[in-house]
């Protein structure tokens, strides 16, 4: 018998499934969609880091932009290396109206990764 994560009755292989779901759901401009599916997997796995930055930018598609602050601080605290969750804060702060802390973010993601796009938005010749 497989094993289940808790009362629900899921099985790793079906939230797996449910994971890869909501990538497709957030592709095809869904992401209210993808977070429900997301909320289940994150319950059963809290600490899956790819879930959580999966769940952080359907939250900002959503313009949820508090939800997809917090994730998006989460994953950061688990892997401060990350550029792209650097970026993508950085967006979530520009779109708060909060430009200083978007700066930060912009620069740390470019410091961290030469990416054009991350070099752009950190302006460093401000």
């Amino acid at each position: 018998m497989p094993e289940t994560s808790g009362s629900t009755g899921r099985t790793p292989e079906t939230h797996v499934i449910d994971f890869r779901a909501a990538e497709q759901l957030l592709n095809a401009r869904d992401p209210r969609g993808a977070v429900k599916l997301l909320d289940g997997v994150i319950a059963a796995y809290p600490e899956n880091t790819a879930a959580r930055l999966l769940r952080a930018r359907a939250f900002f598609a959503a313009a949820q932009l508090r939800p997809a602050e917090l994730e998006f601080t989460i994953v950061l605290e688990r892997e401060p290396d990350n550029a792209f969750a650097h970026f993508a804060l950085a967006r979530t702060y520009e779109r708060q109206g909060r430009p200083d802390q978007a700066k930060r973010h912009f620069r740390l993601a470019a410091a961290l990764d030469p990416n054009p796009q991350y070099l752009k938005a950190a302006r460093f010749d401000d």
